[in-house]
């Protein structure tokens, strides 16, 4: 079995090597800015060699993951002195294996391992990665290695070019990091008539996970509900008033998210070209 070692010991470092160690792969070294976070991934992954230098753990491992912040990879790599047959790995979801050059051009073997899910928290990074599907970008036999990986961890995995890789992480930030953004405006909302955000939170919760639930079950277009869905350009143009009254700031998100639903309600078949139209203009007219 290889032997891994962690270079950054944050939420995702530390992720990974907890769900790798606990699939049998060998841990053997992790080094990080904070001795103490190294320890703490050190000892939540069964315990290996904690290094106070990153060279420390380029020596000890055969595959070494990057796990530092995006902007630091590079030149964390770049610092670091990589041999032939030895493999360097990053988990950014925006970067290509172009982070990783200066250890290409040493002789190792380069690679990208992106697991396709939120981490706020080391516990839930745990929890959530199993099912998750991962990013590849590599070249065989790394690329080899890393599928074999993400099926130990529970996921899939597609295989990306480094020109994928900005719009595959820009639809990863739409679907999870907006998602909050768009409940925490609708949250606000909510509190134009006096319900705090905690308890506006929990009562739009269950919509959510019943919207992904029929997004999972029925699948795009057919899980579109709501009065775009329906052609009810009535309700389209209440929403329009009671927001340009309360919420003022919130109408071109309603209007730009109406907009980019309409041909979804089509696809569904629920709503003819006229019905479409007629949405169309009220979303696009001026106030």
């Amino acid at each position: 079995m290889l032997k891994l070692g962690f270079i950054g010991a944050g939420t995702v470092g530390t992720a990974l090597a907890v769900r790798l160690q606990s699939r049998d792969y060998q841990l053997t070294a992790v080094s990080s800015r904070s001795r103490t976070s190294a320890e703490k991934l050190a000892l939540a992954a069964g315990g290996c060699r904690v290094f106070d230098t990153n060279q420390g753990v380029a020596d000890s491992a055969e595959l070494v993951f990057v796990t530092t912040p995006d902007d630091t990879i590079t030149p964390v790599v770049s610092a670091v002195q990589w041999h032939s047959g030895q493999s360097v790995v990053h988990c950014s979801g925006a970067d290509s294996t172009e982070a990783l050059a200066s250890a290409l051009k040493s002789g190792a073997r380069v690679g990208v391992l992106h697991p396709l899910q939120t981490f706020a928290s080391v516990s839930q990074a745990i929890e959530n990665m199993p099912g998750s599907t991962f990013a590849l970008e590599a070249e065989e036999p790394l690329l080899s290695t890393l599928k074999d990986m993400a099926g130990a961890l529970g996921g899939s995995w597609i295989v990306l070019k480094a020109s994928d890789k900005v719009i595959y992480h820009a639809a990863a930030v739409i679907v999870c990091n907006y998602l909050v953004t768009l409940l925490k405006l609708a949250t606000d909302l909510w509190q134009t008539f006096s319900i705090p955000a905690d308890q506006a939170t929990q009562a739009l919760l269950p919509l959510v996970r019943g919207t992904i639930n029929n997004i999972d079950n029925l699948g795009i277009p057919e899980c579109l509900t709501g009065p775009i869905s329906r052609g009810d350009s009535g309700t389209v143009t209440k929403h329009l008033d009671a927001l340009l009254k309360l919420a003022p700031a919130v109408v071109p998100t309603y209007r730009e998210l109406g907009i980019k639903t309409i041909p979804i309600a089509l696809a569904k078949g629920k709503i003819n070209k006229h019905q479409a139209q007629e949405l169309e203009s009220i979303l696009k007219q001026s106030n």
